[in-house]
């Protein structure tokens, strides 16, 4: 259970009758802490599929088994979701950060851009708008089969129950 106490900035936290008091920098730390941590998991499964890929000389990039390896985790209920969601949305929030350098690199050679450049920009803005497209219209899609789901275990609950 958190007590927050708002004149003190601090939080509060009961733990089998103990109540714990931790500044807003403490909780800070340890939120940043727990980040570091939970990117250091993330990292493990890529340094193992990058292991397997050498060891076994498979085709795909040791990234790509190593995710594969967290996702079997993940639906296996092997490794929570709990232990990844804060290091990988941070990881999310400075992608857009790791295309720059590449993004500068292609400065430096304008006969690339000059005789291909718009088809190049082309397709770059159509895969773009297709992908956005498509992870909606997936997304939405299962979230309607969820939804559906959800109302047949709701009626079968109340068919059960009457």
């Amino acid at each position: 259970m958190y007590y927050t106490n708002i004149y003190l900035k601090s939080k509060v936290i009961l733990k089998g009758g103990t109540l714990f008091l931790f500044s807003r920098t403490a909780m800070t730390i340890m939120k940043w802490l727990q980040i570091v941590l939970q990117i250091c998991v993330l990292y493990a499964f890529t340094f193992t599929g990058d292991v397997i890929q050498r060891a076994f000389h498979i085709p795909i990039p040791g990234s790509i088994i190593g995710l594969l390896l967290l996702l079997a985790c993940l639906l296996l209920h092997i490794v929570p979701v709990i232990f990844v969601k804060d290091g990988a949305s941070f990881l999310l929030s400075i992608l857009p950060l790791l295309f720059i350098p590449s993004m500068a690199g292609v400065v430096n050679y304008p006969s690339l851009l000059s005789a291909t450049g718009a088809v190049l920009a082309a397709i770059v803005v159509v895969s773009t708008i297709a992908t956005i497209a498509a992870a909606g219209l997936m997304s939405q899609f299962l979230e309607n089969r969820a939804d559906k789901r959800k109302e047949k275990k709701a009626c079968k609950a109340l068919s059960s129950q009457s």
